[in-house]
């Protein structure tokens, strides 16, 4: 038919569903956790070791360059592998639309807020350490 309405099914489903963003949300959730199987363990042993020498041993170890940046990029994965799964989680099971969208609203902004409490924080000391 040449007044478009006919549509095929493949043309009936583009823009839609997961062929619209669900391959790079995909990926982007898989290489986040790729990134968290090598920096959960340094964060697990790091941080058990640093309890372990008391509060002005963590504070010293958390103000040496590598322990910082280590520690901002594991906070950085973490909560970005939070947010794409928790709006898989809310995409799935809420199905009131203004309810969905303020929810990955929420979800985003406390996202954004926890990683900056934990970067800010970690800045502090080890900017704050040569003080």
């Amino acid at each position: 038919m040449s007044n478009g309405k006919f549509l095929t099914p493949a043309k009936a489903a583009r823009g839609l569903g997961s062929s619209k963003s669900g391959t790079h949300h995909h990926i982007t959730q898989r290489v986040s956790a790729i990134a968290l199987i090598f920096l959960v363990p340094w964060f697990v042993f790091s941080v058990i070791n640093a309890i372990q020498s008391g509060e002005v041993g963590a504070a010293e170890w958390i103000s040496q360059p590598l322990p910082a940046i280590l520690m901002i990029l594991t906070a950085g994965a973490t909560v970005y592998h939070m947010r794409l799964g928790m709006q898989v989680v809310i995409e799935d099971y809420i199905t009131k639309p203004g309810m969905r969208g303020a929810l990955l609203i929420l979800n985003s902004f406390a996202c954004i807020v926890l990683f900056a409490v934990v970067a800010l924080s970690v800045l502090k000391l080890w900017i704050g350490a040569g003080v």
